[in-house]
């Protein structure tokens, strides 16, 4: 391990729930195994975990049980007190409290979560922090960035790799409380929330979307899954490069190369 640096960030407001991290730490399970498999050691940072622990205990339980259970969650907050708060919860070697920030204390993980942290920073600092992320982590590594609302049933995430760019955004909304698409713009990742204006790629992906919904309205007979499976059909249908399968649609999900979306 690497001797540790000064912590880089600042306090955010912590806002965390149980269950609110549900649907990306799913999706990091299944999306994300291998680097994870193949790592000499599984190491994963949760960082900003908030004001209780609570979702670095959950996504240490979620990443055991489904990819390997040598899993070592390392959960980082540049609050002391939130660090020491969380002892409580710790269970070495398997999950662990730290004080750290975007320089990762040191570490060198596989993976980084980092779940509304950047969304309250200005977005010209969100390009930096990736890079500093990116620099810590170990070959391989990734970096999955993104915001949810407080219950988790608004979800988008950004993977990032080790070269501090992104590959890919994903989209997940809950879909049995899902009453448009459009509702994700809110939601979206710091990088791009602000960029969701007419002649942009995620503007134009967000209204694809809705036209698809709206168009598959007549599914929701069937269930707001068959609605959803039809609007991504549609989606991808238009020409865009769904990079995801329809196992990942079934559970509200759509995944496009992030080229298609990238401001500027």
């Amino acid at each position: 391990m690497r001797p540790p640096r000064r912590p880089m960030g600042v306090v955010t407001r912590g806002t965390t729930n149980p269950n609110r991290l549900r649907r990306v730490d799913n999706w990091i399970a299944a999306s994300c195994a291998g680097v994870l498999r193949d790592a000499v050691d599984p190491l994963v940072v949760d960082l900003g975990y908030g004001a209780t622990p609570v979702t670095a205990v959950e996504l240490r339980a979620r990443l055991a049980t489904a990819v390997r259970p040598d899993v070592r969650v390392v959960g980082l907050e540049i609050d002391p007190v939130r660090v020491a708060a969380a002892g409580y919860a710790a269970d070495p070697p398997g999950l662990t409290f730290a004080r750290g920030g975007f320089e990762l204390a040191g570490l060198r993980p596989v993976l980084v979560r980092v779940f509304n942290v950047l969304r309250q920073y200005d977005e010209a600092q969100v390009a930096d922090a990736w890079r500093t992320m990116a620099d810590a982590l170990a070959p391989d590594g990734l970096i999955v960035e993104g915001t949810c609302d407080e219950l988790g049933r608004l979800a988008t995430w950004l993977l990032v790799d080790r070269t501090g760019r992104p590959r890919s955004l994903t989209l997940a909304p809950r879909l049995g409380t899902l009453e448009s698409p459009a509702a994700l713009a809110e939601r979206l990742p710091k990088a791009l929330i602000h960029h969701n204006v007419p002649g942009t790629g995620v503007h134009a992906l967000l209204r694809a979307l809705e036209d698809g919904w709206r168009d598959a309205a007549p599914y929701a007979t069937f269930g707001p899954r068959q609605r959803w499976l039809r609007t991504v059909e549609a989606v991808r249908a238009g020409g865009w490069p769904v990079l995801d399968r329809p196992a990942r649609w079934r559970l509200g999900e759509i995944t496009v190369p992030w080229p298609t979306v990238a401001p500027g």
